[in-house]
């Protein structure tokens, strides 16, 4: 199977509702008939235009989506199979980026506190237990990622779920530079404190993008032969290719992810994590260009004199959202909440603020990560050219007495 295949992987099978038969692989796939999927109701997830197309039609060939709209004005090319999902929704495939189940546990080198060269790529496990999970959740694109014991824990990999072999797994690679500005790397050795974790963090950044420089000046004598591995994800920070995703929480800590890694040093970055106050930084995020991915931890709870928090269960996403941070998504830092766990993540964010009323907690779960890890010209929503990563389910995803139904 290629990663241009269209694959029904999981079919009638709710969460809870026992295992799911592999079915047809035909329709869809690359030199193969269309497909046209009939649904209640597409949640399409573009940023731009309609949200919802009701009564919709779904036109899937070569692998990726050829035509979004209503059934009574999109006409179903003649040969297509047509499957009639009846009362069912279909979305775009779900995206996590905070995940460290793509496979082995071996994932983590805490002998330095920077490990630049560090590649998760090489503990990836195709259909290992926790991966086939987040695939009847219907999460179909991954960030699988260092752990947050150093400064700089090293590159992530992004994945597709669902498929068979690293290489057709393989979205990109590098995914992210993994960087911890949270508490866990002071606990590490020597008892660092946060003035020091910024003093690695600079030095290192600092070394990585005037290695990146010198080559890029090179131009074509800048063999291949001479990469620095433990420099190289660097030429792709300073070109905008991949990004730095931060394990940073509480108010000074995100503080500085924006104005050191964004302001001072001129990185694509975007906050992971971001509880415990944090989000009282969201208009200096939106100025800076820095989205929010939050989670695990959904909910704050504070006790303030404040008289808008006194006392309140605070939703962390929704609190961004309230104060003005356009670009805010869910992760789920699988295994502390469990991978296929995703869509209640966004449960829990709107349960406790986050307004749903135009459908951008369902953008957080797709176009939102997608865009901000630069894989949205691939991924994150229902639009032509897209890969036809497609989600049935019983209703809005962040409604838990609805299960996925199928992963296309």
């Amino acid at each position: 199977m290629t990663a241009a295949l269209v694959l029904t992987l999981l079919v009638a099978a709710p969460l809870g509702g026992g295992a799911a038969e592999p079915a047809s692989a035909s329709a869809g796939e690359a030199g193969g008939p269309g497909l046209a999927l009939l649904a209640a109701k597409a949640l399409t997830s573009a940023l731009e235009g309609p949200a919802v197309v009701d009564h919709a039609v779904l036109l899937v060939r070569d692998g990726r989506v050829e035509a979004l709209g209503p059934q009574r004005d999109l006409a179903i090319p003649a040969g297509y199979e047509v499957v009639d999902l009846g009362q069912s929704w279909v979305m775009p495939g779900m995206i996590d980026l905070h995940t460290h189940i793509g496979g082995t546990g071996d994932i983590n080198d805490m002998v330095y506190q920077t490990n630049e060269g560090l590649r998760v790529s090489t503990a990836v496990v195709p259909h290992n237990p926790a991966i086939q999970m987040d695939v009847r959740a219907g999460v179909t694109t991954v960030l699988f990622i260092p752990g947050s014991g150093t400064n700089i824990g090293g590159q992530g990999i992004l994945l597709k779920t669902g498929l068979d072999t690293y290489e057709e797994m393989r979205l990109r690679d590098q995914g992210s530079l993994k960087i911890a500005q949270g508490d866990n790397p002071t606990r590490w050795a020597y008892g660092m404190g946060r003035a020091l974790m910024n003093f690695h963090i600079r030095s290192a950044v600092r070394k990585g993008l005037a290695n990146a420089r010198r080559r890029a000046e090179s131009g074509p004598e800048a063999s291949r032969d001479t990469v620095d591995i433990q420099y190289e994800v660097f030429e792709a920070l300073a070109d905008g290719s991949t990004q730095v995703s931060t394990h940073t929480q509480v108010y000074q800590l995100v503080m500085n992810t924006i104005r050191i890694l964004r302001e001072e040093l001129g990185l694509e970055v975007y906050i992971d994590h971001g509880e415990w106050g944090a989000h009282r930084l969201a208009p200096y995020a939106q100025a800076a260009g820095v989205a929010a991915i939050c989670g695990p931890r959904i909910i704050d709870t504070f006790e303030s004199r404040r008289s808008d928090t006194d006392g309140a269960i605070l939703s962390v996403p929704g609190e961004y959202q309230r104060k003005g941070l356009e670009l805010v998504g869910f992760n789920t830092d699988a295994p502390v909440v469990p991978g296929e766990e995703l869509p209640l993540q966004a449960a829990m964010g709107v349960r406790y603020g986050v307004d749903a009323s135009r459908m951008d907690h369902v953008r957080g779960l797709t176009i939102v990560p997608a865009l901000v890890a630069g894989i949205d010209d691939r991924v994150g929503s229902l639009e032509p050219g897209k890969d036809a990563d497609v989600v049935v389910l019983g209703g809005d995803p962040a409604d838990p007495r609805h299960g996925v139904e199928r992963v296309y």
